[in-house]
């Protein structure tokens, strides 16, 4: 993992990425949406390159993403996707509407903290281990997971037809901050989790959306070149 420091040679953004994360498919989302020139990086978990101390270095939590940006630094999903907000405002992720640019963050913070992070590797692959098997069964550990899951779309699902605020994305005709987050949750939920989407109409209808979506096709892990 040499080179982590350094910003790409040609000045473009690079972001530190590994193919099946959904944290750095939310990033390489708002980078394709935004229209972002970057460099990709692979880093891959399974083989513990996150826990080089150069990459320890980008992201403490030895997670990924990381994006560098000339001196910019940054280590976490949800940082990056506002960070790029910022520095690339058009076309915005956020709308102007202080109603709904909340509900935009309530959506993402939903997937971010109560879904993605009880299924993301550390949890699958240490926590059952350590907890999950332990306390359920091994057998067991897979619908644990489902649950949680199921959990976060129940209520995800349930606030979009509260709002009343779906059109063609979750809160309106454009792309905003919550298909960032909604797009690669689901993805994932289907390819990996299995979840029965029918349960949630909305979300499966999103889920077609973004899938014909240039920024979010292009996104996709199996897209990626660290993809096998």
């Amino acid at each position: 993992m040499a080179d982590m420091e350094a910003t790409a040679a040609t000045g473009r953004p690079r972001l530190y990425s590994y193919w099946r994360s959904s944290c750095s498919h939310r990033a390489r989302i708002a980078l394709n949406f935004k229209g972002v020139d970057y460099e990709y990086k692979a880093v891959n978990l399974l083989k513990g390159e996150q826990s080089d101390p150069e990459f320890v270095k980008l992201n403490p939590m030895k997670f990924v993403p990381a994006l560098i940006d000339d001196d910019a630094v940054i280590g976490d999903s949800y940082a990056i996707v506002l960070y790029l907000e910022d520095k690339y405002p058009n076309p915005p992720l956020l709308p102007q509407d202080p109603k709904k640019k909340a509900l935009n963050h309530q959506i993402a913070n939903i997937v971010s903290s109560g879904i993605q992070p009880l299924h993301n590797l550390t949890v699958l692959l240490i926590s059952s281990q350590r907890f999950i098997d332990q306390k359920i069964g091994a057998a067991d550990s897979v619908s644990w997971t489902q649950e949680q899951i199921e959990r976060g779309f129940t209520a995800i699902e349930n606030l979009i037809q509260l709002k009343g605020c779906a059109g063609k994305y979750a809160t309106g005709d454009e792309v905003q901050l919550a298909d960032v987050f909604l797009a690669p949750q689901i993805f994932a939920a289907i390819e990996r989790t299995k979840i029965d989407m029918s349960d949630y109409p909305t979300l499966a209808r999103l889920h077609a959306e973004y899938m014909a979506h240039p920024a979010f096709e292009a996104a996709l892990p199996a897209r990626q070149p660290d993809a096998p």
